[in-house]
This record gives structure tokens, C-alpha cells and sequence, in this order.
């Protein structure tokens, strides 16, 4: 497979070493989802404006973009701009909206040439006209593209994709097309923006906040938890080693008990633990 060039550097055999012991460790998450937070209080702690922030914030989506290729996760879901980020004040926002089409701009072709295939969660019509064309342009330039998927969730919220997803399912009761009895979990996961990609298996949050933030709300039931206090802009690959180490390490049972563990328990002693 050829070798990665989103970052234009060429990757070291250090880095290299650290992949494989990443590999060799236990299994790769096939989707990782970030919640990438921490851009205006890193600008902020160096006496810049938080435009600077997000400008930066780029650097480690490539970084980790890259890395995550690298390693073979399979789907990388970035939370880029929420619903409440609308918000925030209008210079910022406006700031944000011409950052998101330069970065489309200079990305496009690097993402194509490395085999990643660009696609968008979220109300994508509420952004300004500039920005649907350019994203919509790379989603078209990079669909055939397999090595990775890359999701942006730009104007999204977990709410708002769980309401639209009732809204069809409603319509298509009433269309006569489902009968209330088949509505179960994976019939509601099929009207998700997400539904054609698995639910993610492991979740990362930068800044240290510890809240979901309206991200994913549905897919996120069984994902796995990592907080780092890293402001997204300070994020880079040697993290997210660490975050697919404590990953490796869970234990994921989804409810039920610890692989193996068959003893049964007699009716009698369960009446006299309950009695």
C-alpha cells in the first residue's frame, strides 16, 4: 500500500515502531469519533484570537487523519461544528465558515491521492452556500475512495439526527411502508445520518470536558470513553496511540457477563439471596 502523504512528511521508523506495537497490541477500532474541543482556550492561553485556534486544529486533523489510515481504522467521524456553534459570535463563526472551504480547497486533492473518501453528517443547508459546494465538490471528487472514510459532522446534532430519523419513521408508518410492530433499534438505525457506517467503538474527547456535547447520542450507547486534557490543536498522533492503548485494554461486554463465566446458580441460593 502506498504511503501516506496528508502531513508531507515522511514517516519516521519510530513512528513506524509505535504503529506496530499499536497493532500487535489487540484489535484496531474500526470507527473512531472525536469530539475535537479546546481550539479558542489554546489560542487563548497564548494570547491569540480563536480563529488561530481552529486554524491549527487543522494540523492535527491531518495528523490524525493520517495516522488513523496508517493503522487501518476503517471510519474517523470528527465533530467540526454543532448546531449550538451557530451560537457563537458571528465574526468567529464567519471566520470558522471560510476556514472549512480554504481547508476543503487544499485537502481535496490530498485525500483523493491517498485513497480517503470525504463525507458529511448534519444539516449540511444551513451552511453558507460556498461551503455546500466546496464540500459537496470533495464528497464527489473522493466517493469511490476506500482506505478510509472520513465523516465530518458539520452543523449536527445527536437530537436533531435522532427527531429527523422518528420524522421518516413516522411518514413511512403512515405511507404504510413499516408497521409499528417492526420499529425495533436497528430498523431507527437505518434512518440515522450515519447508517450506511458502523456505530463507533471508541470515543475521544480533547480539553477534558466530560459531556457529550449533543454528539452522536444514539450511536454512542456502547462506544468506549477517552477524556485527555489536550486541547485538540496539541492532539497528535502519539495520543491517539494512547487512546487505542486503554481502548485495547476495555473489557467490552454490551451488557452482558464476562466472556467465559458459565457457573450457574440454584434456585435455592438465589431465594436466599433475595428473601
Amino acid at each position: 500500500m502506498e504511503p501516506l502523504t496528508l502531513t508531507d512528511t515522511i514517516q519516521g521508523e519510530e513512528d513506524k515502531k509505535l504503529q506496530k506495537e499499536v497493532k500487535s497490541s489487540g484489535s484496531i477500532p474500526n470507527h473512531i469519533a472525536i469530539i475535537m474541543d479546546g481550539n479558542g482556550r489554546w489560542a487563548k492561553d497564548k494570547g491569540n484570537i480563536r480563529l488561530l485556534g481552529h486554524k491549527e486544529g487543522v494540523e492535527s486533523v491531518r495528523d490524525i487523519t493520517e495516522s488513523c489510515a496508517q493503522l487501518g481504522v476503517n471510519h474517523l467521524t470528527l465533530y467540526a461544528f454543532s448546531t449550538e456553534n451557530w451560537n457563537r459570535p458571528s465574526d468567529e463563526v464567519n471566520g470558522l465558515m471560510k476556514l472549512l472551504v480554504n481547508s476543503l480547497k487544499k485537502e481535496a486533492d490530498r485525500l483523493h491521492k491517498n485513497n480517503i473518501k470525504l463525507t458529511s453528517i448534519g444539516q449540511i443547508n444551513r451552511l453558507p452556500k460556498s461551503c455546500q459546494s466546496q464540500l459537496q465538490e470533495v464528497i464527489e471528487l473522493t466517493k469511490d475512495n476506500d482506505r478510509l472514510e472520513l465523516c465530518l459532522a458539520l452543523s449536527y446534532s445527536g437530537r436533531w439526527d435522532i427527531t429527523e430519523a422518528v420524522k421518516k419513521v413516522a411518514q413511512d408508518v403512515a405511507d404504510g411502508k413499516v408497521s409499528p410492530d417492526e420499529i425495533s433499534d436497528e430498523l431507527i438505525g437505518t434512518y440515522l445520518s450515519t447508517a450506511d457506517i458502523p456505530d463507533p467503538d471508541l470515543i475521544i474527547r480533547t480539553s477534558g470536558e466530560y459531556r457529550i456535547s449533543n454528539f452522536l447520542l444514539w450511536q454512542l450507547a456502547y462506544s468506549e470513553l477517552y477524556i485527555t486534557k489536550t486541547y485538540w490543536p496539541d492532539f497528535r498522533r502519539n495520543e491517539l496511540y494512547q487512546a487505542i492503548f486503554s481502548y485495547q485494554k476495555r473489557d467490552r461486554r454490551y451488557g452482558n457477563v464476562k466472556n467465559g463465566y458459565t457457573k450457574k446458580i440454584s434456585a435455592s441460593i438465589i431465594n436466599k439471596i433475595i428473601s
